[in-house]
């Protein structure tokens, strides 16, 4: 094998693909900017059990690990920048109202994960933390469906879901940890073969109304008739109620902003630290989300500072590869002419204008260094103007 072969699924970012993802998160991180969302920078990498703490615990397989050389404790490379921005919330900040924080960077997993085809995502997003009604899940989504737009992504469906309705249906019921993780994987698959197998085999544990809500679950999926079958199907529990309330509300909030909105009552995507609404995008052409978010009010306990959280987040290469692209504007060729003053300032004009114009070297040819280039400057009546190449 060459040296120069890159692992599987990792991969460079050629300039052309390079300028397109580089305009779409200037242009994401301003109109975060403009929502009052502040951007941070965490480490890529810190101690595991930070990087595992709260949101993170699902990403330990993700995680590439090594040992600090200098304290011989082990480090994690991050596999997702949620949990470092709790704790910056919690730690450094410390704000008592509402924080805003966003990000963008690169993040490694040691697996491709469904939201991207590749071990290294540049993850972009947002956290809205001390906040827990329902107006802040309707302005995380809001921003996140405007960002999609602003990338150029069309035909978006907006898929929601509401994690408390399963943690209603089993909280009552003695059964452990490792039978409820089955449960939910089960139910997030929508297997329902697998799901009456396992039903069957823990029979003596579940009463019978309790096999025939967690079976109605995976059917649970749809328009918005879904709520109103949900409504019928399930018990009359104050938070089952009040989770159905919130999901229609924000169908009612967010409908202008999609082409379509669907709801999944078996979506238990991070299940383990999401304690609310959760929901993803999708759009036409593409079989897996392109962006994901949801409520997790509990990540900041991890950190001593237990605050309310809701957030989403996105891979910008593979919204580069969605999006519908313009073609960018070839640059413009300059000779060289170091001591030409005139020629220095129609150059530095240029640039100001947004202009990308190139010099051509000493001993380069016109036609073989400048293919980048549609436009020239030419020098006519002492005056340096831009022409067709």
């Amino acid at each position: 094998m060459r040296n120069w072969i890159l692992p599987e699924y990792v991969e460079d970012i050629l300039p052309a693909e390079s300028l397109h993802i580089e305009k779409i998160r200037r242009q994401m991180l301003d109109l975060m900017h403009v929502h009052g969302y502040q951007l941070v920078i965490p480490p890529l990498l810190e101690y595991t059990e930070s990087l595992l703490s709260g949101s993170g615990s699902d990403m330990d397989l993700h995680m590439f690990k090594v040992v600090d050389q200098l304290s011989g404790r082990m480090l994690g490379l991050r596999a997702d920048i949620t949990p470092q921005a709790a704790r910056i919330d919690a730690h450094l900040l410390n704000a008592q109202g509402v924080t805003r924080l966003c990000y963008a960077s690169s993040v490694l997993h040691t697996i491709p994960c469904e939201i991207a085809r590749t071990r290294e995502p540049f993850q972009i997003g947002a956290e809205l933390y001390g906040h827990s009604g329902l107006e802040s899940d309707i302005e995380i989504q809001h921003l996140m469906l405007q960002c999609l737009v602003k990338s150029g992504v069309g035909k978006i469906q907006l898929d929601l879901g509401h994690v408390a309705i399963f943690r209603c249906l089993i909280k009552d019921l003695a059964i452990k940890p490792a039978l409820e993780t089955d449960f939910y994987t089960l139910l997030r698959a929508k297997d329902l073969a697998a799901l009456k197998e396992l039903l069957q085999s823990t029979s003596t544990l579940l009463s019978k109304n309790a096999q025939e809500m967690l079976l109605h679950l995976p059917e649970l999926y749809g328009d918005r008739k879904i709520l109103i079958e949900a409504r019928k199907l399930l018990p009359e529990h104050p938070e089952i109620i009040a989770a159905l309330d919130q999901l229609e509300v924000l169908a009612e909030k967010l409908a202008c902003y999609v082409d379509q909105i669907t709801f999944d009552l078996s979506d238990l995507r991070g299940y383990h630290y999401h304690t609310g609404i959760v929901f993803a995008a999708y759009t036409k052409g593409n079989p897996g989300p392109i962006a994901l978010g949801g409520r997790y009010d509990e990540i900041g306990k991890s950190f001593g500072r237990s605050r309310p959280a809701t957030g989403f987040s996105m891979d910008l290469r593979e919204l580069s590869r969605l999006a519908n692209t313009e073609t960018s504007p070839k640059g413009i060729l300059a000779p060289y002419k170091p001591d030409d003053k005139l020629l220095q300032e129609k150059v530095v004009q240029l640039r100001a204008s947004g202009w990308v114009v190139i010099t051509l070297l000493p001993g380069c040819n016109e036609e073989n260094d400048a293919t980048c280039c549609d436009k020239k400057l030419v020098l006519k009546n002492d005056t340096w103007d831009v022409v067709e190449i």
